[in-house]
């Protein structure tokens, strides 16, 4: 019943910003217009030829969809769920991992993004057999709070994490970091 009560949201960072966006329904319109879903594979296939430079794919959750891309040759695969904000209900990424490191046999990078904190987070991708990490919140939350301060503080701060959780597993370099410091269930 509490709910009943409270104010409306708007979007405020899109309704009244971008072009033709003034309401909610406006809103819903503009949103469907930026997704063309006619796109496909062969869009992905052309898209690599056309560019003839390095191809990254963001957003793969499954191992279908990176069995697919590895196959079109992109270089690299971005395991993300967008930060939870496209579908609510998806999986963690760090969850989907290693089940899209199988998919492409090597035949890629796989990076993850979402839920990178920490760098113990940064550790446990790593031990999963990610390539790397992406870490857009905590920098974004450094930015936001600081400026370029609390970016550099922020990294400094992943680093130092990092740098702990690897003497605490017995690491000294982060390539040899693998599975075997993974608890198993």
């Amino acid at each position: 019943m509490g709910m009943l009560a409270t104010r409306r949201h708007s979007f405020g960072n899109i309704v009244g910003h971008a072009k033709g966006v003034e309401n909610l329904t406006s809103l819903s319109e503009w949103s469907a217009e930026q997704l063309d879903p006619a796109l496909s594979w062969d869009d992905v296939a052309w898209v690599k030829e056309q560019w003839g430079g390095k191809l990254i794919l963001k957003g793969i959750m499954d191992r279908e969809d990176a069995a697919i891309a590895a196959g079109l040759g992109v270089d690299a695969i971005i395991v993300s769920n967008h930060g939870g904000r496209q579908l609510d209900g998806a999986p963690a990424s760090m969850d989907v991992l290693t089940g899209v490191i199988e998919a492409v046999a090597q035949r890629c990078e796989v990076w993850l993004d979402g839920g990178i904190r920490s760098g113990q987070d940064v550790f446990k991708a790593k031990a999963l057999g990610a390539d790397g990490t992406l870490i857009g919140k905590a920098f974004l939350n450094g930015l936001g709070a600081l400026g370029k301060p609390g970016v550099t503080q922020c990294l400094e701060i992943i680093a130092k994490e990092l740098d702990l959780t690897m003497a605490f597993c017995g690491k000294t370099d982060l390539s040899n970091v693998g599975g075997e410091v993974i608890w198993p269930e």
